[in-house]
């Protein structure tokens, strides 16, 4: 009796397990057996070729030199009015210039030292263009000390990459990975696997911040300390605020990368000084300082700017540091020509609010470096934003004034300036300044506003 039952029971289940399958087949119940036909293999994903970006021009474009250079009298009421607008609080020092002739149309309280926020990352890109060599890269260096020492050496690239360098990137161009890597292969060449590593951050020198500097510069990730060596400008992922020693954090992401590639790395790294003798072990370098001059004026990168004002103070044989900076750049500026006479600068950036430039000499440096007669600065012209397209003027001047006006701005709390170059409706090409120094707390939005319309009406300008 069990065995007929057995019997029944397995073949009843022999029969549902035969109809289930069926079913399956016929796609009527779930299952992994099917009669349809099995779907055709996907054709490839489409692969799209990008045109190359354009490469911006270091030249800027031709004028017409007979279009009619405006009336000054038709300039002055524009002038008066934005000087008695309450947005940008007390009167702004306001320049306009012909950048052919170089004759000033209209100028008002320009002698006054302001303090020029980040138009005087201008001064600072400016005198880097005519005293370093624009081709040049910064190296980053790794030297033996012994048998099984080895020192990081900084020679002021704060942009380097964690991992493998890009060599199409400005920030990230070198990389230390690379350095690992290369260094790896002569390390194990001549049999050594496990070193020390050390530190040498001491090209720069004094302070790492500035008199002015703020504490929300710091914590916001405006800037951060200036040093011979960074990942990534001091940036750190998911944090606004930047690294705190960039040198340590640098010198511990080539240790990580060293490890990767193949070599043991005895203890953290230490701070300490390349000595005589030594041997190079790798290298890697940056981008151009023609590209990082452009990356400066473009993002008002404030940490580059103190690197290239650094970099023009190694060059006249003064001291890499806020101190010598400063005094470079008034020397270069000079060396050009142009008159700094009553120019502080305690800063090569502009955050802090003690420095004081005269709207004069700004308008002075964007004739300089526009016109043709002067083609040595012309790098620092092509390397400021264009309204309504690029950089910290991207989303300015949406209006008939995009494309028309390239120029450098600058704000802080109480401070709105901008400097750069128009486009009249005529084609005669201007110079500009407007430094308001004195806009109401919390109101530089509506300071810009008015600024950005004014020069518009210069764009606009038939004013002959």
């Amino acid at each position: 009796m069990r065995t007929r039952t057995r019997l029944v029971v397995a073949g009843l289940a022999v029969v549902v397990v035969g109809g289930y399958a069926v079913a399956d087949a016929a796609d009527v119940v779930p299952g992994v057996l099917t009669t349809v036909p099995p779907w055709p293999e996907a054709e490839p994903f489409p692969t799209v070729t990008l045109p190359a970006e354009p490469v911006r021009p270091l030249v800027l474009p031709d004028l017409d030199p007979d279009a009619p250079i405006p009336d000054p009298a038709a300039l002055e009421p524009g002038v008066a009015a934005l000087r008695g607008d309450d947005a940008v609080g007390s009167p702004p020092g306001v320049v306009v210039a012909d950048v052919a002739t170089g004759e000033v149309l209209v100028s008002a309280d320009a002698e006054t030292g302001r303090a020029p926020a980040s138009t005087l990352k201008l001064l600072t890109a400016t005198a880097a263009v005519s005293a370093l060599d624009l081709s040049s890269r910064i190296p980053t260096t790794l030297v033996q000390d012994g048998a099984d020492h080895l020192v990081l050496v900084g020679h002021g690239d704060m942009a380097l990459a964690a991992g493998a360098g890009d060599p199409d990137a400005t920030i990230g161009r070198a990389g230390l990975a690379d350095l690992a890597a290369e260094a790896a292969s002569v390390l194990q060449a001549a049999g050594t696997t496990s070193v020390s590593l050390a530190v040498d951050d001491s090209l720069f020198t004094g302070p790492e911040y500035a008199p002015g500097w703020e504490p929300v510069d710091f914590t916001q990730g405006w800037v951060a300390p200036v040093s011979a060596l960074a990942v990534e400008v001091g940036h750190i992922d998911g944090r606004l605020q930047r690294d705190t020693d960039p040198a340590m954090g640098a010198a511990n992401a080539f240790a990580a990368a060293l490890e990767d590639a193949g070599v043991e790395v005895r203890g953290a790294p230490v701070r300490g000084r390349a000595g005589d003798g030594v041997q190079e072990v790798a290298r890697v370098e940056s981008a151009t300082i023609r590209e990082l001059v452009e990356h400066t004026l473009q993002l008002s990168d404030n940490t580059l700017s103190e690197v290239l004002g650094r970099l023009v103070a190694l060059e006249h044989g003064q001291e890499a540091s806020f101190e010598g900076a400063t005094r470079a750049i008034i020397a270069e500026l000079a060396a050009t020509g142009l008159d700094t006479g009553g120019t502080v600068l305690v800063d090569c950036s502009g955050l802090s609010s003690r420095s004081r430039v005269a709207p004069r000499l700004l308008s002075d440096l964007v004739l300089a470096i526009t016109r043709p007669d002067t083609p040595g600065l012309l790098a620092a012209a092509s390397a400021m934003p264009i309204a309504g397209l690029e950089g910290t003027l991207a989303d300015r001047y949406s209006s008939e004034a995009a494309g028309l006006v390239r120029a450098k701005t600058g704000t802080l709390a109480v401070v709105v300036s901008l400097a750069g170059n128009v486009v009249t409706a005529d084609g005669r090409q201007l110079a500009f300044v407007v430094m308001a120094d004195g806009v109401p707390r919390a109101g530089t939005f509506a300071a810009r506003v008015a600024i950005d319309e004014w020069v518009s009406s210069l764009a606009a300008c038939g004013c002959t």
